[in-house]
């Protein structure tokens, strides 16, 4: 439409809202169309044309920087079924943060379905591997690249986007570690040092006494969080770091002098170990930073202990904060057995030190994760630390897991209650529970609560009642989330 037709159009529109007619003012190819009508049909016809003019002929025109994306990616399971969007809705909504957003997300697909993207879309890297295409599809600018389905490559490495390489490399890493790592050694040092750092990380997956001296040729690398991990990674398979002399500037040793050294028993003496008493907040800040930059390995070998033997005789209680120093110096140099014999004691123990057995769940399988949900479950007086747990399968908490200790007496408890803080630590826990359970505990936990004196339509009740209507899809097994 040219500018005069513009003109004529507006001088119409201003004829109609003042009650005139408008045939007179209307265009040639106009009246040529409304022509033979009478005069009321002219004026319809016209008005009729003018709306279809406003709507397409003055569209403004797409910005010539504008670039066409490909159609949103097919993902390999199937939509949730229209009738429970309502549902997953609701759940997404109370969910107050993108941790608890992920898991109904890893809920849902744990039962073979993927939402429907305007109810949710993956924003990072630790969404569920099925959303990698999502991923890669928001993260891409050109539209003409697509993702291959073949195997990962040195020749088609530029041809895959992030996510799907990195699910690539990590499942190769799993089933043929070497070629994954002479793939890693190739690529990586092309890559910035974020992405650099990523593909290290996926090392950790059947790391192997053969990824050692690629790992320590990471040791000039120009970037100093890549040099961090691959000297944990490396101590994870037994080696030692460059400073393990004792000497002047030995982390390891300076950590030593911040731990006592006893004996216990009367016939069979062993050693055990205590934190030492510290005397000013810069020592507690001091011994902080030296718990996360040392490894497990070094600092055994100070007192001439192996690292299970280490943990083993370690003193947890004596004081909270190095308990969990500890812990995570574990969970990131510690080598497997050392990871599994302190998880494993603490949870045989009880009482409060396994709590700090959660600081070890990326590194555990599904089995002991299990144990330490189902350990937790029994303690009433630590119930809310089951929020803290991390890379936990979805659906499999049974009735009787939940039912064989006081978490259900004291959620009912909290429920009929007039303590709001009692109230919403129930609610967090009802959430945490609703991503666990199985749809039949979930059925059965809501049931418990509204009885005790909940509104049957709670928004805290939100992932439970996703839970109990979702139906099962048969999926082939994954791969165990701790990756080990």
């Amino acid at each position: 439409m040219n500018e005069g037709e513009q003109t004529g159009l507006a001088t119409m529109r201003d004829c109609w809202i003042t009650g005139g007619a408008a045939f007179d003012l209307a265009p040639t190819a106009w009246k040529t169309i409304a022509g033979g009508a009478s005069p009321d049909e002219q004026e319809r016809r016209l008005l009729a044309i003018a709306a279809q003019a406003l709507d397409v002929a003055l569209r403004p025109a797409a910005p010539k920087t504008l670039k066409r994306r490909p159609p949103l990616p097919r993902l390999a399971l199937p939509m949730l079924p229209e009738r429970l969007r309502p549902q997953l809705r609701a759940a997404l909504k109370h969910a107050v943060d993108a941790r608890r957003k992920t898991r109904v997300v890893t809920l849902v697909v744990s039962r073979g379905f993927v939402l429907h993207p305007m109810d949710w879309m993956p924003s990072d890297q630790n969404s569920p591997d099925v959303y990698a295409p999502w991923i890669d599809w928001k993260a891409s600018f050109d539209g003409e690249r697509h993702a291959p389905l073949e195997k990962l490559t040195a020749e088609n490495w530029d041809e895959f986007y992030p996510a799907a390489r990195r699910i690539a490399l990590a499942d190769m890493r799993r089933s043929e570690p070497a070629s994954a790592r002479l793939l890693v050694e190739a690529k990586a040092s092309g890559e910035s040092a974020e992405v650099r750092l990523a593909l290290i990380e996926l090392m950790r997956f059947g790391l192997n006494p053969e990824d050692a001296p690629f790992l320590k040729s990471l040791s000039a690398d120009r970037s100093g969080k890549v040099r961090e991990l691959a000297g944990r990674l490396l101590a994870r398979l037994g080696e030692h770091g460059r400073s393990n002399d004792g000497g002047e500037g030995d982390p390891a040793a300076e950590l030593a002098a911040f731990i006592s050294e006893g004996k216990s028993g009367f016939i069979r003496r062993r050693s055990i170990y205590t934190p030492a008493k510290l005397k000013s907040p810069a020592q507690e800040k001091r011994r902080a930073e030296l718990f996360e930059t040392c490894n497990l390995v070094d600092l055994a070998a100070r007192f001439n202990a192996t690292e299970p033997e280490f943990i083993g005789a370690w003193q947890f209680g004596a004081d909270n904060n190095a308990d969990i120093l500890i812990a995570r110096m574990v969970a990131a140099s510690g080598s497997d057995d050392a990871v599994t014999h302190m998880a494993d004691a603490l949870v045989a123990d009880g009482g409060k030190p396994a709590l700090f057995v959660l600081h070890l769940a990326p590194r555990l399988d599904s089995r002991r994760k299990r144990a330490l949900v189902r350990l937790i479950l029994k303690q009433a007086n630590y119930l809310n630390a089951i929020n803290l747990a991390e890379g936990i399968d979805a659906g499999w908490l049974e009735w009787d897991d939940l039912s064989n200790g006081s978490a259900l007496t004291a959620l009912r408890s909290a429920v009929a209650g007039n303590e709001d803080a009692m109230r919403r630590g129930a609610d967090d826990i009802l959430e945490t529970i609703g991503f666990l359970a199985t749809a039949t505990t979930a059925a059965k936990l809501i049931d418990e609560v509204v009885a005790a004196g909940m509104p049957p339509a709670a928004p805290s009740l939100s992932v439970l009642r996703l839970n109990a209507a979702l139906p099962n899809i048969n999926l082939e097994p994954t791969h165990d989330q701790s990756g080990e």
